[in-house]
């Protein structure tokens, strides 16, 4: 049995790793962090968990933290978690970071998109949490960078096509859309309920959102080559999920048949990855609510002669808090889909 603690366990990444981690037969909640209910139970700070958990939740204190807990879930905004990181990993601890702290390998590509790094020293340790991509050097890692919920569903949805080289990697379009819980849970007049509801906007466009930066540098290593992309992210009236259309231009001859095969192949084995056949309906955000599934549909526009890509995930789950259960499963020597299995919820 492992012992795992949350830090930063009330925002919306958190509450999902509780739900999860509740379920999970190989590990026991033993530590639990929060600035604003320290000294809580944890059931008493989330509510709808209120008969799982008697855990009373605390302020981070890394002595505290090591002596109570083998892994470490840590769910801080960035800027704010690569010391508490420092100093989990400083006593040995195993951890998976929820930030984009350690996503970026190159320091001034971080201080481009967030600002200062002061924990350039364990960049070079941490493993990019993709297991698509990167399994075998999770199994060794002791820190994983969990992936941001815009980058997952659009990497995965591009990874056969940029590995394979058949597409034109300077022409990629990138239309995504999020619900709201993806822009976390600290109050903002642009995120209440009355903003939100029967409403549809874009936001930080024309290459402003700093998910940018991430996605560019795990295309460009599937491409072998530098990739830019035209990202633009939409908010939906919806609590959880994102849908990504992406558009991008063959450099090959193909087809429907061929391109589905390709992602077949690619993703074969993968107990996460579902790819939508000619017959089947493409992907929605109802068919991956409450799942760490990615679902991928494709077709060629013979029109245009573009690739429409459509990928779909929940954000808070492989956006987030399930994609780090995975990778804390390779981590530990768990089997990769345990307590993850979980069927959608609908409606």
């Amino acid at each position: 049995m492992v012992k795992v603690g949350i830090i930063g366990v009330t925002g919306y990444t958190g509450i999902e790793l509780v739900r999860i981690l509740l379920g999970h037969p190989g590990v026991h909640l033993t530590y639990g962090t929060s600035r604003s209910s320290a000294g809580q139970k944890l059931g008493d700070a989330i509510p709808h968990l209120s008969d799982a958990s008697d855990l009373v939740l605390s302020s981070f204190d890394a002595a505290d933290a090591t002596e109570k807990a083998d892994f470490f879930f840590v769910c801080l905004p960035h800027g704010e978690s690569m010391e508490t990181v420092g100093r989990l990993r400083q006593a040995g601890s195993k951890v998976v970071d929820l930030s984009a702290d350690f996503r970026l390998t190159d320091p001034a590509a971080y201080e481009q998109w967030y600002g200062a790094h002061t924990r350039k020293d364990l960049l070079s340790e941490a493993v990019y949490g993709m297991p698509e991509l990167y399994r075998e050097q999770i199994l060794a890692a002791n820190l994983v960078a969990n992936p941001g919920c815009y980058p997952t569903s659009v990497i995965l949805g591009l990874a056969p096509l940029l590995a394979q080289g058949i597409i034109d990697s300077d022409t990629i379009v990138i239309d995504s859309k999020s619900g709201v819980s993806g822009a976390g849970r600290e109050p903002r007049s642009e995120l209440h309920f009355p903003e939100t509801f029967g409403n549809f906007s874009a936001y930080n466009i024309a290459g402003r959102h700093r998910h940018i930066g991430e996605m560019e540098q795990e295309l460009s290593s599937l491409a072998g080559a530098t990739v830019r992309i035209t990202f633009t992210p939409h908010l939906l009236p919806v609590n959880r999920g994102i849908l990504s259309t992406i558009y991008v231009r063959p450099i090959v001859n193909s087809d429907d048949y061929k391109l589905l095969a390709l992602y077949a192949e690619f993703y074969r084995g993968e107990p996460f990855i579902r790819v939508s056949g000619l017959e089947g309906v493409l992907p929605s955000l109802k068919d991956v609510r409450g799942t760490n599934l990615c679902r991928i549909g494709l077709r060629l526009d013979k029109r245009t002669g573009l690739i429409v890509i459509i990928s779909c995930i929940d954000n808070l789950v492989k956006g987030a808090s399930g994609q780090a259960v995975q990778n804390m499963n390779l981590m530990v020597g768990f089997s990769e889909t345990t307590g993850i299995e979980q069927s959608a919820m609908h409606p």
